[in-house]
């Protein structure tokens, strides 16, 4: 026997539960399936030393729980303040057991529709999508999501690369490593919180990969190596006995109980070398899984075959109706933005569920209906720029689109994925303006010191496009083409609620916009003139 339903959801983890909520809330006909017994059981597996690094601010100073979001890295999207993860653990960084908890009560208290216990076996498409399970169950449906994250190891192609131990593996015993040399191969989060916890008994620890380490307080991507595992670097650079390394790993050969490895350093004048280790531990991340797709619905990866090739509705580029959810998703913006996160990918789900909505349902994007004044353009423009998590989370990724109507009104969209628009009938209005929340990269990068960035003063708001902060961005387009932009100055605290140097220059922008009697492409309006 086979169960059809409209919408099948593989993964039972936060993005197919995030998905799942939509999809009820909708009404909608839905599955979700579950290998493991319990909701978010990657969660109990890692990370291995079960600390998170996702961020849980309680005491923000603001009681508004939409804005609250911007600094709570873990909840996920509903309407019930009760299954907020504030109400699970108030540590700073929790652990990976009351994520555990969290997602379990979240897909109990909105009564999702999950199977858990059943690993899907082979997924076919003859015309619509069969899912065959281990156990012999069998389920249809025309569109279906994958949201089961990257689950297999990584294991980059090195000769003899079968002498290392895998990180899912190591021994979390500090005792096990008393006076031996460890190498590790990658420059990771997992490497580094690897390296640490042995700190204490390795007589030396290498940590390699053929680029530099990337500091996340420096790109300002949460995945880059973070503050809370860089303890390691002290003990390279004050000479405690360990070591990283930019080189290629040409090769590991077992040589009794040792592992010779030989380096080919990235620095040093090509020089190549061979050293003598205990251990070696590959720390070099997951991919996605594609052996549970047949040959005829097999989709295309990307990045060294670590994620699906997505186009910008999270659809397969080469299998029509076949979505991802959930850290698959960060194909689309691999190490640059959020959507390898839960802050960053639960806004990026909402997207895919209205898109979801659209092409099977017939439900429009929702949206507001604003007056053709520029007041009112700039106050609502201001309000989402001071409270809305997807635009702060998703800086430049996210957006909301401001549509002109031809019943000299707006049409208000909100959290809409920025490559989406163009190939949407967004682009095909006569005009449209994004509202994004940036970072003057850039300007950033310049600096010598991103600790000691020079920033724009406030009252000088004639030079916003200067800001390096976080800060709201108006880009205007016709039918595809961009016609001009405005910059909000930058503010430290970050709010923009005065009326001077943040609400008056946006609403000018706005009327000068309108002035226009005909809009051309390559229109330029002097931004900077507005006062």
């Amino acid at each position: 026997m086979t169960i059809s339903y409209d919408h099948i959801i593989i993964g039972g983890g936060p993005a197919g539960l995030q998905l799942g909520y939509f999809l009820k809330k909708s009404g909608r006909s839905y599955l979700i399936i579950e290998r493991g017994d319990s909701a978010g059981s990657f969660f109990k597996e890692y990370p291995i030393h079960k600390k998170l690094i996702s961020a849980n601010k309680i005491y923000t100073g603001y009681k508004d729980p939409e804005r609250n979001l911007r600094w709570d890295w873990n909840s996920l999207l509903s309407d019930k303040e009760s299954i907020l993860f504030k109400n699970y653990s108030t540590d700073f960084f929790p652990s990976a057991d009351e994520m555990v908890e969290y997602l379990c009560d979240f897909a109990l208290k909105n009564r999702l529709n999950i199977i858990y216990g059943e690993d899907v076996k082979t997924i076919s498409k003859p015309n619509v999508f069969e899912i065959e399970c281990e156990s012999g169950l069998r389920f249809k449906s025309n569109q279906l999501v994958v949201a089961t994250g990257v689950s297999m190891p990584y294991i980059p192609e090195i000769e003899g690369i079968e002498h290392a131990e895998l990180y899912a593996d190591v021994s979390l015993d500090a005792n096990e490593y008393k006076d031996q040399r460890v190498l590790i191969i990658g420059k990771g989060n997992s490497a580094f919180e690897t390296a640490d916890s042995m700190i204490s008994t390795a007589s030396r620890i290498y940590v390699c990969s053929p680029t530099p380490i990337t500091l996340s307080w420096k790109s300002k991507f949460v995945g880059h190596l973070r503050a809370v595992n860089n303890n390691f670097i002290d003990t390279y650079q004050l000479k405690l006995q360990n070591v990283i390394l930019d080189a290629d790993i040409i090769g590991l050969k077992r040589n009794s109980d040792k592992i010779n490895v030989k380096f080919h350093y990235v620095h040093a004048a090509n020089e190549i070398e061979e050293m003598e280790f205990d251990r070696v531990i590959l720390c070099t991340g997951f991919k996605f899984n594609a052996k549970i797709f047949s040959d005829n619905c097999m989709p295309n990866l990307k990045i060294n075959n670590r994620f699906p090739a997505q186009k910008s509705s999270f659809e397969s580029i080469n299998i029509p109706n076949l979505y991802f959810a959930g850290t698959i998703m960060q194909e689309r913006d691999f190490k640059k933005k959020q959507s390898g996160f839960i802050h960053g990918f639960r806004h990026n789900i909402q997207g895919l569920h209205h898109i979801l909505e659209e092409r099977y349902h017939g439900t429009p994007w929702p949206k507001d209906v604003i007056n053709s004044i520029s007041s009112e353009l700039a106050e609502s423009i201001l309000e989402r720029a001071n409270i809305s998590p997807g635009l702060w989370q998703q800086s430049g990724f996210i957006c909301d689109v401001i549509v002109k109507e031809i019943n000299n009104t707006y049409g208000y969209y909100k959290d809409v994925p920025v490559q989406y628009v163009n190939d949407s009938y967004f682009g095909e209005s006569e005009e449209y303006h994004l509202l994004t929340m940036e970072f003057g990269l850039e300007i950033i990068f310049a600096s010598k010191d991103p600790l000691a960035v020079d920033r724009v003063h406030k009252d000088d708001y004639k030079n916003a496009n200067l800001s390096t902060g976080i800060h709201p961005i108006i880009k205007s387009y016709s039918k595809g083409v961009f016609l001009s932009e405005h910059h909000v100055v930058e503010d430290i605290v970050p709010e923009w609620n005065e009326y001077e140097v943040h609400f008056k220059p946006l609403e000018q922008y706005f009327e000068k916009f309108c002035m226009a009697e005909v809009l051309k492409p390559k229109i330029t309006i002097n931004t900077e003139s507005v006062a």
